[in-house]
């Protein structure tokens, strides 16, 4: 765990190190034209002079930096990570899970048509022989029943028709 350390302590230092160097550097071109190639005594990637201080310590901190890199890598990949769940220890349950309730199978058509003329019977025999009427006045028959006249209809005189 301690190199891990020591190298990500060097990580940093070559990072900040090759940030200055770059920036430390004189452009080659000082002009736009230089920048996209108007200067026709360079070559594509600058002069062929002889390399500067700077151009070679930027050269050696851009190769510990990946060094470093690979090595923050491989050195990250072999941690194991971990859940808060295998830290924390689980209650016990002293009683087993309850079993789930045994399922009925469905009804077949057949048992549904035997419950319903069960039940029609059971209202034929409560309900009131001849009118078929259920309680509240509600007819339940074919509709051909006939109501008696409420006592406001009976008292009311029929008026006759004008031609």
């Amino acid at each position: 765990m301690l190199v891990y350390y020591l190298v990500t302590a060097l990580h940093v230092l070559v990072c900040l190190i090759l940030i200055l160097v770059v920036l430390l550097q004189s452009s080659k071109g000082a002009d736009l034209a230089g920048a996209f190639g108007g200067s026709s005594t360079q070559t594509a990637f600058g002069s062929r002079g002889p390399a500067s201080f700077l151009s070679k310590m930027t050269t050696v901190s851009a190769v510990i930096f990946m060094v470093t890199c690979l090595a923050l890598s491989l050195m990250g990949g072999r941690q194991q990570s971990r859940s808060i769940l295998d830290t924390t220890k689980q209650p016990v349950s002293q009683k087993p899970a309850a079993q789930p309730a045994p399922q009925t199978p469905a009804p077949s058509p057949e048992e549904i048509k035997k419950i319903q003329q069960e039940v029609e019977q059971k209202q034929k025999q409560a309900a009131p022989t001849g009118q078929g009427a259920a309680p509240g006045g509600a007819s339940t028959g074919s509709g051909n029943t006939t109501r008696a006249p409420s006592p406001a209809q009976e008292n009311k005189p029929e008026t006759a028709k004008k031609p």
